[in-house]
């Protein structure tokens, strides 16, 4: 099984000087391939593969003399990510690769191979750099893959290393109705579960978002290309820096949690980039993360043998009453509580849509009973089998 690691590391002065140029470098060759296979491509209407762009190195090496400094299977990882990202655009549509700027807040390099972890003394070795000190926390055992070496905007060197520890998947866990649980995320609470659980949307985004802003003027009011305005700038990517480690905290304590007491989990399908784009919810959506929590949630049951459920995203799971299945098509966002016209049940709008969540899930699985549809009155045609 793939795991990745993850260590902070502390270059001295001469290995930072080389973490740079090494950015530097993946970044300038990411950029020179990217332009070549749109010059070629423009013109003969031919693809070049990674293998071409790993074959036209040397000569480029030649012209610049300075990529000689970098480790070549680091420049060599640069175009088989390019090419990784042509194939996500021609069979994901995820979007045409973009050229990198050195203003990316996250810069990064890869090492296929030929590096050594020494969790006695606590350092790394990398090939051209050298041992640099790290803050082994955790050890591993298994096969060395490949390692990414990454800055943030803050300036603090971390690696990640992927093993591969020849484990294997555990087996799916047997699930039935009682032991799946149901999940209807939002955005004033952060996810409602199908037992009635509720876990408060902690909004860090939200509560940092005056100081934030405080920060940025100061930023706006400083000399361009001056020193302090960079101190400026690092005193934002800071603060944004303390809200993505607190929203990460929080989706990993939440996830683990739910993995850890459910034998599947029912989620909806939902378009978050299309909701992205209604502007007086997407800072709200944005800090939610809802699409980091099923990221989590999905790797997290491949590690621990439990299922993860989709349903289809235009599922009205909101708007059907889970006891007889009738379906309230005035309902509206505001609408927190509504009563079904038929049977009269009085429903918690998030804790009705957690519980057809599941049931559709299930449904899917030939766990439970159809729930029949409804006509145009919001009247269910056929009977109505619950689980």
């Amino acid at each position: 099984m793939l795991i990745a690691y993850k260590y902070r590391m502390y270059p001295d002065e001469g290995q930072r000087e080389m973490f740079l140029k090494h950015f530097g470098a993946c970044r300038f060759v990411y950029n020179w391939s990217l332009e070549q296979k749109i010059k070629v491509y423009g013109i003969d209407k031919k693809t070049l593969t990674r293998f071409d762009l790993n074959n036209m190195l040397p000569n480029l090496k030649g012209e610049f003399e300075w990529l000689k400094e970098v480790n070549s299977q680091s420049l060599q990882e640069v175009n088989k990510r390019l090419d990784s990202a042509f194939k996500r655009f021609f069979r994901e549509k995820r979007g045409f690769p973009k050229f990198k700027s050195r203003k990316n807040p996250i810069q990064s390099f890869q090492l296929p191979q030929n590096y050594i972890v020494d969790f006695d003394a606590n350092q790394i070795r990398l090939p051209k750099i050298g041992w640099v000190k790290t803050t082994l926390h955790r050890t591993f055992e298994g096969v060395l893959k490949t390692a990414t070496v990454s800055m943030t905007a803050t300036g603090k060197f971390f690696i990640s290393i992927l093993i591969e520890d020849g484990r294997e998947t555990p087996k799916k866990e047997p699930f039935g109705y009682d032991s799946t649980v149901g999940l209807d995320v939002g955005i004033t609470d952060f996810v409602t579960m199908s037992d009635g659980t509720k876990i408060d949307n902690p909004k860090f985004l939200r509560d940092s978002i005056k100081r934030l802003k405080v920060l940025q003027r100061r930023v706006s009011r400083k000399k361009k290309g001056s020193k302090n305005r960079d101190k400026a700038k690092y005193q934002v990517a800071k603060q944004h820096e303390k809200i993505t480690n607190q929203r990460k905290d929080f989706l990993h304590k939440i996830s683990s949690k739910v993995v850890s007491e459910n034998q599947a989990i029912a989620i909806e399908t939902l378009n978050v980039t299309g909701m992205m784009k209604n502007h007086h919810l997407a800072q709200a959506i944005g800090d939610a993360s809802w699409s980091g929590f099923f990221r989590q949630l999905e790797y997290k049951c491949e590690w621990y043998g439990k299922t993860l459920l989709r349903i289809g995203q235009f599922e009205p799971s909101s708007k059907i009453c889970n006891v007889c299945g009738s379906i309230n098509r005035g309902l509206k966002l505001s609408d927190r509580e509504w009563t079904c016209a038929r049977c009269r049940s009085l429903h918690d709008r998030d804790v009705n849509a957690s519980i057809n969540i599941k049931k559709f899930a299930l449904q899917d699985q030939n766990l439970i009973g159809v729930i029949a549809p409804a006509d145009s009155r919001g009247e269910p045609v056929g009977d109505v089998i619950n689980g």
